[in-house]
């Protein structure tokens, strides 16, 4: 019997919604960190590595990201962009450490799988997977590696660092609200379609993660402009989650894991290092800042932006905080990451 999802891709759409969905119920039922992306993530991942033809539909991140950056931007009033204006020395520094780390991790990962170390450097630092992935290939690097182990790290990250946190009963900085509390429909419809214009604006303009981002930029001047149209209804963030756990499973399927064992334990250990090296320079900024703990945890975590900023939500730990070390240090990255690989691989041939 042919199957129907060759004929069209719309069955291959709806089973891993239904799949996302389901698991992501299940996880909120269960009290799990983040449910509605650790669910929908492990679940539509399983789902694909089992040979089931579970598919995000089209546009699924990027929908996900422009509800997750229009939530997020939700909590910059005035007092909060004031707060992390002060904190810029904080950011600076931590965009620097991760670039840093992310060298580190790099060649650990090249020596344990075997890759050239223009790839492994690439492939770990946490600049996003579309990104690094066309820097690798512009620098004689294998893009195709550098896709797979960012996804895999997004995937290690997503699934370790909530749980941590909730497992023990660490918080950071709770007392961020959003500045809009109640929902109104007009406003709401206005304000998606505000965001949405910034995402495919930044989009136009080639910024990476754009719909995040811009959806992100334009909430933020409208909240810290004071002009609070609704809040944002939890139906609606669950959604955005929900498609972004979807789209991040949908990166994997049987013949990644099959094929590459020796690949997958190198980016678990890399992305294991690059953990461990940032929690301790955490903690070191929370020693000298005096800020919560948790709040300098998750925002050195060497996850995504939209990820990280969800967790911060969901776990109320600094959500303004954990964004912009996230939004700064993904801005940096990509802008210094590819000069600084070929000053550093300049300098790695002269002492040869």
């Amino acid at each position: 019997m042919p199957d129907p999802t060759h004929r069209t891709p719309l069955p291959r759409y709806a089973l891993a919604l239904a799949i996302g969905a389901a698991a992501g119920a299940l996880c909120a039922w269960l009290h799990t960190p983040i449910p509605w992306i650790v669910g929908p993530l492990f679940a539509v991942a399983a789902a694909r590595i089992g040979g089931l033809p579970a598919e995000a539909p089209p546009g699924a991140r990027e929908t996900g990201q422009w509800i997750i950056g229009t939530a997020i931007g939700l909590y910059f009033t005035p007092a909060v962009l004031a707060e992390v204006r002060d904190a810029w020395w904080l950011l600076a520094a931590g965009a620097a450490f991760a670039l840093g780390v992310g060298y580190l991790s790099g060649a650990a990962l090249a020596r344990l799988a075997n890759l050239d170390l223009t790839t492994g450097i690439f492939a770990s630092v946490p600049g996003g997977a579309p990104e690094m992935a066309r820097l690798a290939e512009l620098y004689g690097g294998r893009a195709d590696r550098v896709a797979a182990a960012q996804s895999l790290r997004i995937l290690l990250v997503v699934g370790s660092v909530p749980a941590l946190f909730t497992l023990s009963g660490a918080h950071g900085s709770d007392a961020y609200t959003m500045a809009a509390t109640a929902f109104d429909a007009g406003g709401f419809a206005a304000l998606m379609a505000a965001t949405l214009a910034g995402g495919f604006a930044a989009g136009r303009l080639r910024v990476p993660n754009a719909f995040v981002l811009g959806a992100l930029a334009v909430a933020i001047v409208l909240t810290g402009l004071e002009v609070n149209l609704s809040a944002m209804p939890s139906l609606a963030s669950n959604a955005g989650q929900l498609l972004l756990g979807c789209a991040l499973g949908s990166r994997f399927d049987a013949d990644f894991v099959r094929g590459a064992p020796r690949f997958v334990a190198a980016v678990l250990a890399a992305v294991l290092l690059s953990i461990v090296l940032s929690a301790l320079f955490a903690l070191g900024l929370t020693a000298v800042s005096g800020r919560p703990p948790a709040t300098m945890l998750l925002g050195m975590a060497p996850g995504g932006v939209a990820e990280m900023a969800i967790t911060a939500k969901v776990l109320q730990l600094g959500v303004p905080l954990v964004t912009a070390f996230h939004v700064t240090r993904l801005v940096v990255l990509l802008v210094l990451t590819g000069p600084l690989f070929v000053l550093a691989r300049r300098w790695w041939r002269r002492t040869r």
